[in-house]
Protein backbone atom coordinates (compact mmCIF):
# COMPACT_ATOMS: atom_id res chain seq x y z
CA UNK A 1 0.00 0.00 0.00
CA UNK A 2 1.42 3.41 -0.97
CA UNK A 3 1.82 6.31 1.44
CA UNK A 4 -1.12 8.05 -0.28
CA UNK A 5 -3.36 4.99 0.07
CA UNK A 6 -2.43 4.61 3.74
CA UNK A 7 -3.24 8.26 4.40
CA UNK A 8 -6.71 8.13 2.85
CA UNK A 9 -7.45 4.79 4.57
CA UNK A 10 -6.45 6.26 7.94
CA UNK A 11 -8.64 9.29 7.38
CA UNK A 12 -11.58 7.18 6.24
CA UNK A 13 -11.32 5.07 9.38
CA UNK A 14 -11.53 8.27 11.46
CA UNK A 15 -14.34 9.73 9.33
CA UNK A 16 -12.11 12.65 8.33
CA UNK A 17 -11.39 14.24 4.99
CA UNK A 18 -7.93 15.01 3.67
CA UNK A 19 -6.45 18.47 3.97
CA UNK A 20 -4.19 18.87 0.93
CA UNK A 21 -1.98 21.93 1.32
CA UNK A 22 -0.10 23.59 -1.54
CA UNK A 23 2.89 25.89 -1.25
CA UNK A 24 5.43 26.93 -3.85
CA UNK A 25 8.79 25.44 -2.95
CA UNK A 26 11.31 28.08 -1.91
CA UNK A 27 8.85 30.94 -1.39
CA UNK A 28 10.10 33.34 -0.11
CA UNK A 29 13.37 31.45 0.39
CA UNK A 30 14.47 27.87 1.02
CA UNK A 31 14.80 27.93 4.80
CA UNK A 32 11.61 29.94 5.43
CA UNK A 33 9.73 27.65 3.07
CA UNK A 34 10.94 24.57 4.95
CA UNK A 35 9.92 26.12 8.27
CA UNK A 36 6.46 26.89 6.89
CA UNK A 37 6.03 23.36 5.55
CA UNK A 38 7.21 21.85 8.83
CA UNK A 39 4.57 23.89 10.65
CA UNK A 40 1.90 22.76 8.19
CA UNK A 41 2.82 19.13 8.78
CA UNK A 42 2.81 19.58 12.56
CA UNK A 43 -0.61 21.20 12.46
CA UNK A 44 -2.58 18.70 10.43
CA UNK A 45 -1.90 18.87 6.71
CA UNK A 46 -2.52 15.35 5.38
CA UNK A 47 -1.01 15.64 1.90
CA UNK A 48 1.56 18.21 0.77
CA UNK A 49 1.56 19.65 -2.74
CA UNK A 50 5.02 21.07 -3.36
CA UNK A 51 4.90 23.55 -6.22
CA UNK A 52 7.73 23.66 -8.75
CA UNK A 53 8.32 27.34 -9.63
CA UNK A 54 7.61 28.10 -13.29
CA UNK A 55 7.81 31.30 -15.29
CA UNK A 56 4.43 30.87 -17.02
CA UNK A 57 1.98 29.24 -14.58
CA UNK A 58 -1.07 29.66 -16.82
CA UNK A 59 -3.54 27.70 -14.65
CA UNK A 60 -2.70 29.71 -11.56
CA UNK A 61 -4.16 32.97 -10.37
CA UNK A 62 -2.12 36.06 -9.47
CA UNK A 63 -1.30 34.98 -5.90
CA UNK A 64 0.41 31.74 -6.95
CA UNK A 65 1.91 33.41 -10.02
CA UNK A 66 3.65 35.88 -7.71
CA UNK A 67 4.78 33.08 -5.39
CA UNK A 68 6.38 31.32 -8.33
CA UNK A 69 8.12 34.53 -9.36
CA UNK A 70 9.49 35.03 -5.84
CA UNK A 71 10.83 31.48 -5.71
CA UNK A 72 12.49 31.83 -9.13
CA UNK A 73 14.04 35.12 -7.99
CA UNK A 74 15.42 33.22 -4.98
CA UNK A 75 17.06 30.78 -7.42
CA UNK A 76 14.77 27.80 -6.83
CA UNK A 77 14.63 25.24 -9.65
CA UNK A 78 13.72 21.57 -10.00
CA UNK A 79 16.86 20.25 -8.29
CA UNK A 80 16.15 22.51 -5.30
CA UNK A 81 12.55 21.29 -5.12
CA UNK A 82 13.75 17.69 -5.02
CA UNK A 83 16.25 18.58 -2.31
CA UNK A 84 13.41 20.17 -0.37
CA UNK A 85 11.41 16.95 -0.75
CA UNK A 86 14.35 15.01 0.69
CA UNK A 87 14.56 17.35 3.67
CA UNK A 88 10.81 17.22 4.30
CA UNK A 89 10.89 13.44 4.23
CA UNK A 90 13.41 13.50 7.09
CA UNK A 91 10.92 15.25 9.37
CA UNK A 92 7.47 14.16 8.16
CA UNK A 93 5.71 11.14 6.71
CA UNK A 94 2.98 13.01 4.81
CA UNK A 95 2.58 12.13 1.12
CA UNK A 96 4.42 14.62 -1.08
CA UNK A 97 2.95 15.48 -4.48
CA UNK A 98 5.16 17.55 -6.77
CA UNK A 99 2.99 20.13 -8.53
CA UNK A 100 4.50 21.14 -11.86
CA UNK A 101 4.02 22.21 -15.41
CA UNK A 102 5.52 19.89 -17.99
CA UNK A 103 8.30 22.19 -19.18
CA UNK A 104 10.42 21.96 -15.99
CA UNK A 105 10.12 18.17 -16.05
CA UNK A 106 11.20 17.95 -19.70
CA UNK A 107 14.08 20.34 -19.05
CA UNK A 108 15.23 18.20 -16.12
CA UNK A 109 14.80 14.95 -18.06
CA UNK A 110 11.70 12.75 -17.82
CA UNK A 111 13.43 9.55 -16.72
CA UNK A 112 15.82 11.39 -14.40
CA UNK A 113 12.90 13.28 -12.85
CA UNK A 114 11.12 10.06 -11.92
CA UNK A 115 14.26 8.45 -10.52
CA UNK A 116 15.29 11.48 -8.48
CA UNK A 117 11.75 12.24 -7.25
CA UNK A 118 11.37 8.71 -5.89
CA UNK A 119 14.79 8.90 -4.23
CA UNK A 120 13.76 12.23 -2.70
CA UNK A 121 10.76 10.60 -1.05
CA UNK A 122 8.07 12.12 -3.26
CA UNK A 123 4.94 10.06 -3.83
CA UNK A 124 3.61 11.48 -7.07
CA UNK A 125 3.34 14.39 -9.46
CA UNK A 126 0.52 16.54 -10.75
CA UNK A 127 1.31 18.00 -14.17
CA UNK A 128 -1.11 20.82 -14.85
CA UNK A 129 -0.69 21.05 -18.62
CA UNK A 130 -0.25 17.37 -19.56
CA UNK A 131 -3.47 15.90 -21.02
CA UNK A 132 -4.15 12.17 -20.62
CA UNK A 133 -3.61 11.57 -24.34
CA UNK A 134 -0.01 12.77 -24.02
CA UNK A 135 0.90 11.39 -20.60
CA UNK A 136 2.36 8.11 -21.86
CA UNK A 137 5.54 9.94 -22.82
CA UNK A 138 5.96 10.66 -19.11
CA UNK A 139 4.66 7.50 -17.44
CA UNK A 140 6.23 5.31 -20.13
CA UNK A 141 9.62 6.17 -18.64
CA UNK A 142 8.62 5.02 -15.15
CA UNK A 143 9.88 1.65 -14.04
CA UNK A 144 7.03 0.95 -11.60
CA UNK A 145 3.58 2.21 -10.58
CA UNK A 146 4.46 3.29 -7.04
CA UNK A 147 4.91 6.93 -8.13
CA UNK A 148 1.48 8.39 -8.87
CA UNK A 149 0.37 10.70 -11.64
CA UNK A 150 -2.43 12.76 -10.12
CA UNK A 151 -5.05 13.50 -12.77
CA UNK A 152 -7.11 16.66 -13.07
CA UNK A 153 -10.80 16.73 -13.90
CA UNK A 154 -12.56 20.00 -14.78
CA UNK A 155 -16.20 20.89 -14.08
CA UNK A 156 -16.71 20.97 -17.84
CA UNK A 157 -15.34 17.43 -18.37
CA UNK A 158 -17.96 15.16 -20.01
CA UNK A 159 -18.86 11.96 -18.19
CA UNK A 160 -17.29 9.66 -20.79
CA UNK A 161 -14.02 11.56 -20.50
CA UNK A 162 -14.28 11.43 -16.70
CA UNK A 163 -14.39 7.64 -16.97
CA UNK A 164 -11.38 7.59 -19.31
CA UNK A 165 -9.34 9.79 -16.96
CA UNK A 166 -10.39 7.76 -13.91
CA UNK A 167 -9.32 4.48 -15.52
CA UNK A 168 -5.71 5.70 -15.74
CA UNK A 169 -5.57 7.59 -12.45
CA UNK A 170 -3.68 6.70 -9.29
CA UNK A 171 -3.30 8.22 -5.84
CA UNK A 172 -6.33 10.51 -5.98
CA UNK A 173 -8.22 12.57 -8.52
CA UNK A 174 -8.06 16.35 -8.37
CA UNK A 175 -11.48 17.82 -9.13
CA UNK A 176 -11.31 21.48 -10.15
CA UNK A 177 -14.20 23.25 -8.44
CA UNK A 178 -14.86 25.89 -11.11
CA UNK A 179 -13.75 27.25 -14.44
CA UNK A 180 -11.01 29.83 -14.10
CA UNK A 181 -7.68 29.93 -12.27
CA UNK A 182 -6.53 29.15 -8.75
CA UNK A 183 -7.64 31.62 -6.14
CA UNK A 184 -10.93 32.39 -7.89
CA UNK A 185 -13.97 33.03 -5.70
CA UNK A 186 -17.59 31.93 -5.80
CA UNK A 187 -17.85 28.33 -4.65
CA UNK A 188 -21.08 26.57 -5.57
CA UNK A 189 -21.08 23.53 -3.30
CA UNK A 190 -24.26 22.10 -4.81
CA UNK A 191 -22.67 22.11 -8.25
CA UNK A 192 -19.40 20.74 -6.83
CA UNK A 193 -21.28 17.91 -5.12
CA UNK A 194 -22.98 16.91 -8.36
CA UNK A 195 -19.66 16.81 -10.24
CA UNK A 196 -17.93 14.87 -7.45
CA UNK A 197 -20.75 12.32 -7.34
CA UNK A 198 -20.43 11.69 -11.08
CA UNK A 199 -16.67 11.36 -10.80
CA UNK A 200 -16.84 8.98 -7.85
CA UNK A 201 -19.16 6.74 -9.87
CA UNK A 202 -16.36 6.44 -12.43
CA UNK A 203 -13.43 6.19 -10.02
CA UNK A 204 -12.39 3.82 -7.25
CA UNK A 205 -9.84 6.23 -5.77
CA UNK A 206 -10.40 9.33 -3.60
CA UNK A 207 -11.59 12.60 -5.12
CA UNK A 208 -10.19 15.88 -3.78
CA UNK A 209 -11.52 19.31 -4.72
CA UNK A 210 -9.45 22.44 -5.22
CA UNK A 211 -9.59 26.01 -6.61
CA UNK A 212 -11.36 28.75 -4.67
CA UNK A 213 -11.30 27.12 -1.21
CA UNK A 214 -10.02 29.68 1.27
CA UNK A 215 -11.96 29.59 4.56
CA UNK A 216 -12.73 26.94 7.17
CA UNK A 217 -16.40 27.19 6.17
CA UNK A 218 -15.38 26.41 2.57
CA UNK A 219 -13.44 23.40 3.84
CA UNK A 220 -16.40 22.18 5.86
CA UNK A 221 -18.82 22.54 2.94
CA UNK A 222 -16.57 20.78 0.42
CA UNK A 223 -15.62 18.05 2.92
CA UNK A 224 -19.28 17.09 3.03
CA UNK A 225 -19.16 16.00 -0.62
CA UNK A 226 -15.50 15.07 -1.34
CA UNK A 227 -12.71 12.94 0.11
CA UNK A 228 -10.40 15.92 0.51
CA UNK A 229 -9.91 19.62 -0.07
CA UNK A 230 -6.97 21.37 -1.71
CA UNK A 231 -5.86 24.80 -0.46
CA UNK A 232 -3.08 26.78 -2.10
CA UNK A 233 -3.75 30.44 -2.77
CA UNK A 234 -4.91 31.07 0.82
CA UNK A 235 -1.60 29.75 2.18
CA UNK A 236 0.42 31.67 -0.39
CA UNK A 237 -1.49 34.87 0.38
CA UNK A 238 -0.40 34.53 4.02
CA UNK A 239 3.21 33.99 2.94
CA UNK A 240 3.04 37.01 0.63
CA UNK A 241 1.74 39.21 3.45
CA UNK A 242 4.41 38.06 5.93
CA UNK A 243 7.65 37.41 3.98
CA UNK A 244 9.95 38.82 6.69
CA UNK A 245 7.80 38.02 9.70
CA UNK A 246 9.61 35.57 12.02
CA UNK A 247 6.16 34.40 13.18
CA UNK A 248 5.18 33.27 9.67
CA UNK A 249 5.52 29.51 10.39
CA UNK A 250 3.35 29.89 13.51
CA UNK A 251 0.78 31.92 11.56
CA UNK A 252 0.64 29.24 8.86
CA UNK A 253 0.39 26.59 11.56
CA UNK A 254 -2.71 28.20 13.06
CA UNK A 255 -4.22 28.56 9.59
CA UNK A 256 -3.54 24.88 8.87
CA UNK A 257 -5.06 23.76 12.17
CA UNK A 258 -8.24 25.75 11.49
CA UNK A 259 -8.62 24.15 8.08
CA UNK A 260 -7.94 20.68 9.49
CA UNK A 261 -10.54 21.13 12.23
CA UNK A 262 -13.08 22.01 9.54
CA UNK A 263 -12.32 18.79 7.64
CA UNK A 264 -13.32 16.57 10.57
Amino acid sequence: MTRIEKTFKRLQDKNEKALVGFVTAGDPDMETSLAVISSMCENGVDVLELGVPFSDPTADGPVIQRSSARALKAGIHMADVLEMSRRIRQIADVPIILFSYYNPIMAYGVEKFHEDAVLAGADGVLVVDLPPEESEELTGEWQDDAFCLIRLVAPTTPEDRMRMIAQNASGFLYMVSMTGVTGSGGLDTTDIGQHVQKLKQAADIPVCVGFGISTPSDVSAVSAVADGVVIGSAFERTIEENPKNPELPAIIGKQTAAYKDASR
